[in-house]
Order: structure tokens, then C-alpha cells, then sequence
């Protein structure tokens, strides 16, 4: 189980955490968090907004089912270019732990992004750490500058809340002060992330918790199959149904992701987005590792590795027929592929892994469930989604 604990989840209380899905106050940091999280003018061009690719519809990832069923990697403000991996849901991310590295194990976890590399150093807080990337990465919203991002806020109907939360004079733009602006900036859409508009626990398997309602037979068996055969647990701890470290799956790559386009997209600067072309291949957690001495050493055991997502709302959708698209290339597209990948990579003929070392063969990859139980898997996983209503007592 290479050093990971494993919890049950019909083991763990909620009574903390328990929340429902009626009208949530804000406090006013979360208030302007959101303000923050859902203006359209933070990007140049204007029209993105963090919840382009973290809507709430769909769990805080990427909402539109178009791309996630041709592309998966969304474009930013300007459309032409793309990055490298799909959305990871905003929600539920808030006790992402500073990245470090655990010496029993030999398992890193914690920080944020797909591969870590918001470690939580800037702020002393990875959600935060996370939030400051995202407006100045030229592929996303592609603001000039920390300042360029203040003066928006600064001009904003928001401005005198931003003050109200952090004081007077506090959303200064100025060479002298503007780092410390931006990081409250981002510490205002870490706390809107961390509240419970964001995070509810309002799914069935809350309620079900709480003993407001049953699981059905099918959903009671995913749940016991979620703990044992299918091994789940291992990774998808319960109450977050992560435990925030690093695995390569096996994933194969997704051909259809623009990313290997972008030889051919330009920066300003006259550089490639992506210089390696169809030769890319997503190092990963590996990658980062590399870019630290302290971690150069260990950068090759753990290429290929993404960080382990959370299991909430993952199959939350606006209606039948929406696309989500899954794993951090967005390669698969139904939970049902995902399951059956999970249970049949070593034995049935899927593509190869996109990187072939490292590779997670103790917990899946030849699971042995029948269809049933994979259709059972699924049909659990369906209970962790927000805004469930129990039907009323007639």
C-alpha cells in the first residue's frame, strides 16, 4: 500500500463538516473572495473569469461539455492558446496541506496544481499560493503584472470591500506595496474557495451520514466495494475522498489535447507555448521536483505522478448527457471509462501509459470486478455529489 492509510467511509462522522445546500452567508472576506473569483475583467482581453474553467454547476471544474468531449485543456482569454491539463476542481481543496515530503514514505504531498508546484511558500497557504498563478500565466488570463490585476480590482464596484476586509489603504498599487496587495488578493479567493458555498457536504452520502436517508442497495454495495475490492479508499480517503498525494495511473495521453499544438502558438515574446510539439510528454509531479534542488535527486522516481483529486462532485453535472472529462489530461470521459480503466489497465488492451515508469501497480490495473460491481462503483460515486434534496414523506 506504499505507506498510505486507509480509511472506511462508512467509519467517518461529518458532525463538524455537515452542511446542506439552503442559502449560505458569506462572511465578508468570502464575499469578496467571490467577487473576485467571478469578475470577467481580471484577463486581458476581458472575459475570464476564475469560473470559466471552476463552475460551481459542475463541482468548480471545467463546465463546458464541448471541450471536455473534444479537448479537455480549456483556452485562455486568448482562445488560440492552451495549456497542458485539464481544470482541477476548486472545491473541497482547502486542507491541501503545504507541500513536503513525508521521509517514512518516501510520498510527497500536499500544495496545489496537478504537479505541486504551489507549495504554499508565498503565503503560507497553497490554495492561496494556487490563486496567484492563474492571472499572470499568458496561456490562462494572461494579465501583465500584479499591478495590471490591482488596478482592475482598484477600479472595481468591489474596491471599498477589498478595504472594508483588509484596510484603509490596503489596495495600494504601487511598486512598494503591490506584492503584498496581489497575495491578499489571493488570500481573499482561498478563503471563497474554503467556504461553505464552495464545499457544502450536501451530497446523499452526507445525508446518509447524518441518517436522513438510505443508500440504495446498489450504492450501499459500491460503497463496500469503494473500501475493499476496488481498493479506492487507498487514494480517495473519506470525508475529502483524497489524501493529497501523487500517483501515476498508467494514463495513457490524450491525443486530442491542444497542448500538442502549440509549437505553433506564439507568446509575446516570439516563443513557443509549447516548443516540443507532439514530442511533449507531462513529466508531472517529476517535473517540479526537478526545478528544486533540494528535490532535483528525486525528480525521476516520481515522473508521471499527478496529485491524487478529490472525489466530490465528480460526477456532478447539469443534466443527462453533460461531458465531464477525467484524469489530469482529461483522456477519459465518463466515470464509467474511468472505472473500468482502474480495473482492467493490465489486462485489457488500453493504450500505453503516457509515462511508463513509476506506474501505481498495487492498487489497480487488475482489480477483478464483474460489470456489476463496476456499475455499483459508479452508481456510489454518484452519491458524492452536492445539492441532494431527499425526496419527502408522503
Amino acid at each position: 500500500m506504499r505507506g498510505r492509510k486507509v480509511v472506511a467511509v462508512t467509519l467517518v462522522t461529518l458532525a463538524a463538516c455537515s452542511g446542506t445546500a439552503l442559502a449560505i452567508e458569506l462572511n465578508p472576506l468570502e464575499s469578496l473572495g467571490k467577487k473576485i473569483f467571478f469578475d470577467r475583467g481580471l484577463s486581458s482581453p476581458p472575459g475570464q473569469a476564475c469560473a470559466a474553467c471552476h463552475a460551481p454547476q459542475v463541482g468548480f471544474t471545467g463546465p463546458k461539455p464541448g471541450i471536455n468531449k473534444r479537448l479537455a485543456v480549456y483556452p485562455g482569454a486568448i482562445h488560440r492558446r492552451f495549456g497542458n491539463r485539464k481544470p482541477p476542481a476548486a472545491a473541497y481543496a482547502g486542507d491541501s496541506p503545504p507541500f513536503s515530503l513525508d521521509p517514512a514514505t518516501g510520498l510527497f504531498s500536499g500544495g496545489m496544481f496537478w504537479d505541486g508546484r504551489a507549495t504554499g511558500e508565498v503565503t503560507g497557504d497553497p490554495l492561496a499560493d494556487q490563486a496567484m498563478g492563474p492571472f499572470l500565466n499568458p496561456v490562462e488570463q494572461n494579465m501583465a503584472d500584479m499591478a495590471a490585476v490591482c488596478e482592475e480590482i482598484a477600479a472595481s464596484s468591489y474596491a471599498g470591500l477589498f478595504e472594508q476586509v483588509w484596510g484603509d489603504g490596503a489596495l495600494d498599487c504601487g511598486a512598494a506595496r503591490v506584492e503584498e496587495t496581489y497575495r491578499n488578493i489571493a488570500r481573499s479567493i482561498a478563503a471563497y474557495e474554503r467556504s461553505a458555498e464552495v464545499n457544502p457536504f450536501s451530497s446523499k452520502f452526507d445525508a446518509y451520514l447524518e441518517g436522513k436517508v438510505r443508500l440504495s442497495r446498489e450504492e450501499e454495495w459500491g460503497m463496500e466495494l469503494f473500501n475493499g475490492k476496488a481498493q479506492c479508499a487507498a487514494c480517495h480517503p473519506a470525508p475529502l475522498f483524497t489524501d493529497f498525494t501523487y500517483d501515476n495511473l498508467g494514463v495513457p495521453r490524450n491525443p486530442d489535447n491542444p497542448f500538442y499544438r502549440m509549437d505553433s502558438v506564439y507568446l509575446d515574446d516570439g516563443t513557443p507555448i509549447n516548443p516540443l510539439g507532439e514530442d511533449w510528454v507531462d513529466p508531472g509531479l517529476g517535473g517540479f521536483l526537478a526545478t528544486r534542488p533540494e528535490y532535483a535527486a528525486l525528480a525521476a522516481e516520481n515522473l508521471g505522478k499527478h496529485k491524487v483529486p478529490t472525489l466530490r462532485n465528480v460526477a456532478l453535472a447539469p443534466g443527462r448527457g453533460f461531458t465531464k472529462a477525467y484524469m489530469h489530461n482529461g483522456v477519459f470521459k465518463s466515470l464509467e471509462e474511468v472505472v473500468h480503466f482502474y480495473n482492467t489497465r493490465d489486462v485489457a488492451a488500453w493504450p500505453p501509459p503516457e509515462v511508463a515508469v513509476n506506474v501505481n501497480v498495487d492498487e489497480l490495473g487488475d482489480l477483478g470486478l464483474t460489470a456489476r460491481e463496476e456499475k455499483a462503483l459508479v452508481a456510489f460515486l454518484a452519491t458524492l455529489s452536492d445539492g441532494y434534496t431527499a425526496p419527502k414523506r408522503r
